[in-house]
């Protein structure tokens, strides 16, 4: 459950150290051979990476190269160039931005100052841009240094390793529209330069190249033997071909099985210690030891197909890394066996659903990773593993739409709209794909639209050309549109797309229905939008539809319709997300309509947010709480749109944002990410009140926000293993117990005496004027308050200035035991004295003599059957227990307490020994005797080499108590008994220490005063 890497370096001077770039989920390091990884390019502007580049003479400089490499439909754009100077922890722009895409860097081996970018530029539009770049100053100016027309770019690049003056440079023409790809053009070829840049020259047929246009181009150069050349190149018969003399003169070796797509997969690797041995990437990575005449499968299912990105070893060939849409896999015995990095969460996911489980499940698909369900959280240990995901259906992964008529089954699908009813007990799926009765063909989009029907838990709409329905699960179908398309038919040539080599997947299917939006208020009112820039209304389900985009104003013709959100408030108004990137136009198109589509405003635009937009949400509750996603972050709105702030609490800041859903029971945000896999922010409440009440809540000196419901639930241990390591993947959970939020404002000073308006806070007017002993604490206190007006608990919490966030266990105040440390003073209050009841708690929140209060319903957990009488019944039995444990507790302190006063009066002892002086020594030696066996009745001996467990122990005999403490259900015989025992064991001793101080520490002190030794005012008695 992974994605798609793009982009490999490793540290040649410390391989525990290295980089992988990603399509669109950012750049991850790993510091210890790829056991554990950690993003590194978070708060940048854009995540999709096209390449890395280390600088091998100084590692702590790292070129990267933003907008991924191979344009499939799917490509993500970059944003330039990218330096770290500290080895990966910071980012600089270096220029470039125009680029969109850059896919290869070179570092000069001899010149850190000589860097070499190719830019292979967006797919989507013309652009002067493109070409191959140098600096010879580090990154401070550039130039264009190999330039052949708007539409043609770098594929490739590699560098001589025994000459860093030759580089060799295939530059390739294309263009990607929504409706079809084409690979190849004049502009494409292969050059090579002998002086760094100065002058290239093109190899042509001449030179034993394809007569010819020629496509895509991959090279590679042997570094054992810099004069064997490889090129992958892409013409009328594609062919792998090799020079022998440096790039001079050329021969075909074979046109068989070195790769089927180049315009995806172009690349081609040479063994750094044996030239015969070569790589090709495509799906499969096939390897020949021929020196290119023949290919075998190196790697087939063993490991995700789709591969993009190779690197290996250059001292020792047989360490090589590969990246493919599942990931990262790692060999060190020449791809005999490979190591799947399973904890790399860059999954591409397309939709997000949720259902009403408690906990809630997650569905979603994801780019070539099939689609899945999985929990939003968990009620078990560990976090949410990979082994929590059910996957539901293969291929490309698109929308799932859990079935509202039983919590059984779910709707998924993968590309051109190949639907299933998923039995998620069994795992059945039964195709529900409509056919059309006349055997007229279906228009489905690569990402074909469907939607439940708010009005009816069996049906369901799904949309091709025509917009269809059903109301029994899928089994028959109605159509309810015309064709909703342009129906354009010069657009409609898909199965001829590719180019100079056919790619008719699908991927380019067009003029159809890619959203579809029924209005949760009013049932027959039903929007569709099409790829090809339609956005449709029908206000009688299907009897009458209407084209509204031609209202839109500013949207330019042919845009592509991403999402439908209708009102949950109003019929007549809708959100529509529009995007036009595939037409090269990256301006972002958000638009509104509250008079069923007879008027539109776009609100965004490209002074307020970065990026084209991709998805929308409005708050089911609070309709000025908006949330927009885009192809870099998201964002979120607290005044119905009118401004936007960007979102990068815990949230990579350019990350796309593709789908978003919240839960509604939960007031959870679940946002699909396309190259980070899923986030949840838990419970948006504090922002529903930011928009309902207004910003100047947070001038408020505290602020207590509604939090939800919190649960009372027992939890697993994490399944399928009891600790994975660094390498195994741990998703974030969802804190156990009370999730509490509120607000501070920075600049709160103490009330001042006297001051009307906080004459209600104090709890102490009398006081007033009294100056404090101490400067008031910064800290935020929370009070949790029963029923019957008892504080259960205590929190505190040093603040930050606006919404903060702590977790409450629903524990009680804790009890220390016997040995444990006293609490310094303006500690935090300890926890873990057992759970309070389900019911209402008053939380109030306190901040420099300020407060605020709300309410927390705490409920037991809905898997079991217990009772809150049972578990009152429960505490009634323990507290008496835990209160003589807390008094045993003291009583050891005083005893410890009294052992530093006898060696203080030892050492006040008079050297010549005055009368009695001998009979003193007997008594202080049976005191110190008589505490000593108490602590030895008590506590285990210190400092015992090995392990040591004596049942005799007091220690010992009260550890079986303390898990009753937690205790839910009615206690049994056996643990009624056992509370018995306790309360008899700590009796017991409480008794023999209270006999101790009546007589022998009596005796002991009446004693010492005798003999002028007394200072007990240190023991602390009173």
């Amino acid at each position: 459950m992974s994605g798609r890497v793009t982009a490999i370096d490793v540290n040649q001077k410390d391989p525990r150290i290295m980089f992988v770039g990603t399509a669109s989920g950012g750049v991850w390091r790993s510091t210890d051979r790829g056991t554990s990884w950690k993003p590194v390019f978070d708060k940048q502007k854009v995540m999709s990476i096209g390449s890395i580049a280390i600088d091998q003479h100084n590692p702590d400089i790292i070129w990267v190269g933003t907008g991924e490499g191979d344009p499939r439909n799917s490509v993500s754009s970059g944003y330039g160039l990218y330096r770290s100077l500290d080895g990966g922890d910071t980012w600089h722009l270096m220029g470039l931005e125009k680029t969109r895409n850059i896919y290869r860097i070179i570092v000069s081996p001899d010149n850190s100052n000589v860097v070499y970018v190719g830019a292979i530029g967006s797919p989507w539009g013309a652009s002067v841009h493109r070409g191959l770049y140098r600096t010879m100053d580090g990154g401070k100016t550039w130039q264009k240094i190999l330039y052949v027309n708007d539409q043609t770019g770098v594929a490739d690049m590699v560098m001589d390793p025994t000459n860093p003056k030759k580089i060799f440079v295939a530059m390739w023409q294309y263009h990607r529209w929504p409706w079809f790809f084409k690979s190849g053009g004049p502009g494409s070829g292969l050059y090579v330069t002998d002086d760094g840049g100065n002058h290239f020259r093109k190899i042509t047929a001449k030179d034993g190249f394809p007569k010819g246009e020629l496509g895509r181009i991959g090279v590679a150069v042997a570094a054992s033997n810099p004069k064997v050349v490889y090129a992958l190149v892409e013409s009328k018969k594609n062919g792998l071909y090799r020079s022998e003399d440096g790039g001079k003169t050329w021969k075909l070796r074979t046109t068989k099985n070195m790769g089927g797509r180049p315009f995806y997969f172009s690349n081609i690797y040479v063994d750094p210690k044996n030239e015969n041995n070569v790589y090709t990437l495509f799906t499969r990575v096939n390897k020949s030891i021929d020196g290119g005449k023949t290919f075998q499968r190196l790697i087939g299912r063993n490991i995700h197909p789709d591969h993009h990105a190779w690197w290996i070893s250059p001292v020792n060939p047989k360490f090589m890394m590969d990246g493919n849409d599942g990931g990262l896999a790692i060999t060190y015995d020449q791809g005999k066996t490979w190591r799947y990095v399973q904890n790399l969460p860059v999954g591409q996911f397309y939709h997000v659903n949720v259902d009403n489980d408690l906990p809630y499940h997650v569905f979603g698909g994801m780019q070539d990773n099939g689609s899945w369900r999985g929990p939003g959280y968990v009620w078990a240990r560990g976090g949410i593993v990979n082994s929590y995901w059910q996957n539901l259906m293969g291929g490309d992964g698109f929308d799932v739409v859990p079935d509202p008529s039983s919590d059984r089954y779910c709707y998924a699908m993968w590309q051109e709209g190949h639907i299933g009813r998923v039995d998620l007990k069994t795992g059945y799926v039964k195709n529900i794909r409509p056919v059309l009765q006349n055997g007229k063909l279906l228009r489905c989009n690569w990402n074909t639209a469907i939607s439940a029907d708010p009005f009816d838990k069996n049906g369901l709409y799904f949309g091709s050309q025509f917009l269809f329905h059903t109301t029994d699960h899928g089994n028959s179908w109605q159509i309810i549109s015309p064709d909703l398309s342009t129906n354009d038919t010069t657009k409609q040539k898909q199965a001829q797309s590719g180019g100079l080599t056919y790619d008719a997947t699908g991927a380019e299917n067009y003029t159809t229905i890619t959203a579809i939006g029924p209005s949760p208020v009013k049932k027959g009112i039903i929007w569709a939008g099409t790829d090809d820039g339609n956005v449709q209304l029908t206000k009688d389900s299907g009897k009458h539809w209407e084209n509204t985009v031609r209202k839109m104003k500013g949207l330019p013709e042919g845009s592509w319709t991403a999402q439908i959100d209708p009102s949950t408030y109003h019929a007549g108004e809708a959100f529509v997300v529009m995007n036009n990137y595939r037409q090269h136009d990256f301006y972002p198109y958000l638009y509104h309509t509250t008079n069923y589509g007879k008027s539109w405003e776009n609100m965004v635009s490209k002074d307020n947010i970065f990026g084209y937009c991709l998805s929308f949400v409005q708050d089911p509750v609070e309709p000025k709480l908006m949330f927009l996603g885009t192809s870099s972050g998201l964002y979120v709105s607290i005044d119905s749109g009118k401004t936007w702030t960007h979102w990068t609490k815990n949230f990579p800041a350019g990350v796309p944002a593709r789908d978003m859903v919240i839960q509604p029971r939960e007031a959870d945000l679940v946002v699909a990410t396309f190259g980070r896999s899923i986030f949840i922010l838990d419970d948006i409440r504090p922002l529903r009140e930011l928009a309902a009440q207004g910003t100047d809540l947070l001038d408020d000196s505290i602020h207590a926000f509604t939090p939800p419901v919190a649960y009372e639930v027992s939890w697993r241990g994490e399944p399928g293993v009891f600790a994975g390591g660094a390498s195994y993947f741990h998703g974030q959970n969802k804190p156990m117990g009370a999730l509490l939020s509120f607000s501070v404002n920075a600049g709160v000073k103490k009330p001042v005496p006297g001051n009307k308006a906080n004459t209600g806070q104090m709890k102490h007017p009398e006081n007033m004027h009294s100056k404090p002993k101490s400067p008031p604490a910064k800290k935020v206190t929370i009070k949790v308050i029963d029923e019957n007006g008892r504080v259960v608990r205590t929190l505190s919490t040093v603040p930050k200035a606006g919404i903060n966030r702590v977790n409450w266990r629903l524990d009680r105040k804790g009890y220390r035991f016997p040995g444990s440390p006293k609490p310094k003073k303006h500690a935090n209050e300890t926890g873990g004295g057992g759970y309070v009841i389900p019911g209402t708690y008053k939380l109030v929140f306190s901040y420099m003599g300020h407060s605020d209060s709300t309410s927390l319903t705490v409920k037991s957990d809905p898997r079991q059957n217990i009772s809150a009488e049972a578990m009152k019944a429960n505490y009634a039995l323990v507290q008496p227990v835990l209160k003589k444990l807390q008094s045993l507790a003291e009583a050891v302190d005083r005893l410890k307490e009294s052992k530093k006063t006898m060696q203080m009066v030892n050492k006040l002892l008079p050297q010549n020994k005055p009368e009695g002086f001998a009979d003193f020594k007997k008594l202080c030696k049976i005191t110190s005797d008589t505490i000593k066996a108490i602590n030895d009745d008590i506590f285990p001996p210190k400092n015992v080499q090995g392990l040591y467990s004596n049942p005799k122990l007091v220690m010992s005999k009260l550890q079986n108590a303390y898990g009753i403490i937690f205790e839910k259900e009615p206690l049994n015989t056996t643990q009624k008994l056992v509370l018995k025992q306790s309360d008899h064991i700590i009796s017991s001793m409480l008794q023999r220490i209270d006999n101790f101080y009546k007589n022998q520490w009596a005796a002991y002190k009446k004693a010492a005063e005798s003999m002028n030794l007394s200072p007990f005012h240190k023991e602390g008695e009173k």
